[in-house]
């Protein structure tokens, strides 16, 4: 079976670095492209500090690759594409053959 894999995003892990204090600050480094197919899933609003956000939720399709392969994505990595930010939450195998991925993720937007 094959899919349409009609968008390009970025798979990104976090680093940690010093801060020059005796404490961290993560950032981001990108570790490759991947072409997905996005589709939504479910929704919500969180308040938190006098202000809302919007939670979406979204299944990501992408092409299956080998276990520890840095082109596989995994829970605590983020897809991004411009401003836009998917914090990947876990990932499983779409078919028997490992051929495709599917990556539950949350969008978080400012209401």
């Amino acid at each position: 079976m094959s899919y349409v894999l009609n968008k390009e995003l970025t798979l990104e892990h976090p680093v940690l670095n010093p801060d020059g204090a005796g404490g961290w600050v993560q950032s981001w480094v990108a570790q490759g492209t991947l072409w997905a197919r996005l589709e939504a899933a479910a929704g919500r609003e969180k308040s938190a500090n006098l202000s809302t956000r919007s939670v979406v939720r979204y299944n990501i399709l992408v092409r299956g690759g080998p276990l520890g392969a840095p082109s596989r994505p995994g829970p605590e990595q983020r897809f991004t594409d411009g401003t836009r930010i998917w914090k990947i939450t876990a990932v499983k195998e779409h078919d028997p053959r490992g051929q495709y991925l599917i990556c539950h993720t949350e969008e978080e937007v400012a209401s």
